[in-house]
């Protein structure tokens, strides 16, 4: 009992815990467990594919993922395993797709043709969008959405940084639309207008080195390798476009500037400066400032001053 338990402690930090001969894989999201069980030698990379996608599945159907949520759609719930899984194997988890015919209200009754529409959409070439979309007015929205990581020591030195951002894309164009955009990235700077140098200067100058980069199925990679250009027939609605990571000329928002001081055994106090980086016309709105304290810490005084 004792070896089990500690065992199930180790393995508990990398998302696996085996007991028994069975593996157990698991994310926590708010105050909600989710978890896969198996007893084969699978894919860990691809179970927990699915299970973020369950996550987003039900994020696109009722909002936040939390019990009381799952309390309330758990037919709706029960409905959506039944069709992403078949036999332990993951089918389709597109949320398109599956809000065709699962709504919040229960499965929709289909007729023959729109079974077949539905079997060709999950089987045929472009299973990410079904045929016949209209709409009076084509319009599609870009956000770029990116998140700055840097660590640094005690003096300011930067140890560490990188940027991860996300394309997100909201279509509602009609038919079978096919888009196209390009990227400002080095690689293109490098491979266009060799003979202008000073051409070559002011792109490299622009650009952005890209370390690595993933892409939404509907992306056509053969068009990126050779052009680096982004060609897609989008879903409806709604997705996730592609992510991206770079470590190069990373331009930080703020500047952080601590002081700690000991004041007697019992009492420490850190002096926090943040400034801000980019320029006065801009406002930075949602900043919090986290500030690890000791287990035992009995009480803290906090004064913030607000600058210009």
């Amino acid at each position: 009992s004792h070896q089990r338990e500690k065992a199930v402690v180790s393995t508990q930090s990398t998302g696996v815990t085996n007991i028994a001969r069975t593996s157990f894989f698991h994310l926590k999201k708010s105050n909600v467990w989710i978890t896969a069980v198996t007893r084969q030698n699978v894919n860990a990379a691809m179970v927990f594919e699915m299970l973020h996608q369950t996550l987003a599945l039900m994020t696109s159907y009722f909002g936040k993922v939390s019990e009381e949520a799952i309390k309330s759609n758990f037919v709706l719930i029960y409905e959506l395993l039944d069709e992403i899984l078949d036999f332990g194997y993951p089918q389709k988890t597109d949320s398109g797709i599956l809000k065709t015919f699962i709504t919040q209200q229960g499965i929709k009754t289909t007729t023959p043709e729109e079974q077949t529409k539905i079997t060709n959409q999950v089987t045929g070439q472009i299973g990410w969008r079904r045929d016949g979309i209209k709409y009076r007015r084509n319009e599609l929205f870009l956000d770029v959405l990116e998140s700055v990581n840097l660590l640094m020591n005690a003096q300011g030195k930067v140890l560490s940084a990188h940027v991860s951002g996300r394309v997100v894309m909201r279509s509602y164009l009609s038919g079978m639309p096919e888009c196209k955009f390009g990227m400002n990235d080095k690689i293109v700077a490098d491979n266009k207008d060799k003979d202008n140098a000073a051409e070559v200067a002011r792109k490299k100058t622009n650009s952005i080195a890209i370390d690595d980069c993933t892409f939404h199925q509907c992306v056509k990679l053969s068009k990126f390798e050779s052009e680096r250009s982004i060609s897609f027939i989008p879903p409806d609605g709604e997705f996730e476009l592609m992510r991206y990571r770079t470590t190069k000329d990373i331009s930080y928002p703020f500047r952080i500037i601590p002081l700690v001081r000991e004041k007697g055994k019992t009492k420490m106090e850190i002096q926090i400066v943040l400034k801000s980086n980019y320029r006065a016309a801009l406002l930075g709105q949602k900043i919090e400032v986290k500030i690890p304290t000791p287990v035992s810490t009995a009480g803290v005084n906090l004064l913030c001053n607000k600058g210009r």
